[in-house]
């Protein structure tokens, strides 16, 4: 009687034997690479997990270095502070209308310097580096280049605006609520744009040209290849570019602290500015805690949003 051909053969011990090495080798790769990132791990527990953790436990008590006693549990009052604080939600507002108004900014004009960039010209590499040399300049050095440019007296900004005859040639920029903003986007813009533009540059690299060609055999226009075309395929870049920048914008503190450190009065504060203020200005741990904490589980509304948004874009 011969061997049903559909049937497969039960394994033999040498096949057994070579699965149960497969498995070993796995389970010591798996052990291996436990070993090598467990370092890692452990300084990122260190440096993230212990101040995480230090504020959430102030934000629940007493620590107000300049009334104590300390270390009492003060139960959600800290937490009650943020919408009795006449400080926190004009602060919040700003933190938002910043964060809309500069992503919104920077990935319009980052998208068309991408777009420029990625058409083939004469010097295209020079022009590349050069635009990128915003990014690599850190943020302090770039707010106070941006500070002393927008000095009314001694300032590059009025000295342009006077020389070619246009208006607000003498204004005091950072001494008034909507010139200081005006001076806050622009200084955060100058630095940020080129970032948006590194992404989206990248993501326009991975487009094949076959898609173009196509395109204009079709007879479409510029403005419909990039509507239903350039744009649909450029989503994951875009979307990737938006996370980082709207957190960065979302929790901006260095510029606003070197321009104007949240003056003229309060109308240029953020939250990162009240956090700080909280802090190491009034020594109150416990309220500093408590807007720590808050901002942290804002930023990551925000980045569920967005991966929200990248579950709804995949392809099924």
């Amino acid at each position: 009687m011969t061997a049903r051909p559909d049937v497969a053969a039960p394994p033999g011990p040498r096949a057994r034997a070579a699965r149960r090495s497969q498995h070993s080798l796995l389970r010591q790769d798996r052990r291996f690479g436990y070993l090598i990132v467990a370092p890692v791990v452990i300084v990122l527990l260190a440096i993230i997990a212990y101040p995480l953790f230090y504020n959430v436990w102030n934000s629940f008590h007493h620590v107000d270095y300049l009334a104590p006693p300390l270390g009492g549990f003060a139960g959600l009052s800290n937490y009650a502070k943020l919408f009795t604080d006449n400080q926190f939600v004009p602060a919040l507002i700003h933190t938002i209308g910043f964060t809309v108004v500069s992503v919104t900014i920077e990935t319009v004009i980052g998208l068309a310097i991408a777009l420029a960039l990625s058409r083939p010209f004469r010097g295209r590499g020079i022009v590349r580096a050069a635009i990128f040399i915003p990014w690599a300049v850190p943020t302090v050095v770039s707010a106070e280049l941006w500070k002393t440019m927008f000095d009314p007296q001694q300032g590059f900004v009025n000295y342009i605006l006077a020389a070619l005859h246009l208006p607000l040639a003498s204004t005091t920029w950072l001494a008034s609520t909507w010139t200081a903003w005006t001076a806050i986007l622009v200084a955060d813009a100058w630095r940020n744009i080129p970032f948006m533009a590194i992404v989206l540059l990248a993501g326009l690299q991975v487009i094949p040209n076959d898609i173009y060609e196509a395109a204009k055999i079709d007879g479409a226009s510029a403005w419909q290849t990039f509507w239903r075309l350039t744009l649909p395929l450029l989503k994951p870049a875009l979307l990737v570019a938006l996370v980082f920048r709207t957190l960065s914008s979302f929790l901006i503190f260095d510029v606003v602290y070197i321009m104007t450190n949240g003056g003229p009065g309060t109308s240029t504060q953020v939250l990162t500015n009240l956090n700080y203020q909280a802090f190491l200005v009034d020594f109150d741990f416990g309220y500093g805690g408590a807007i720590a904490v808050a901002l942290m589980i804002m930023a990551l509304v925000i980045a569920a949003v967005y991966v929200r948004v990248f579950r709804v874009e995949e392809p099924a």
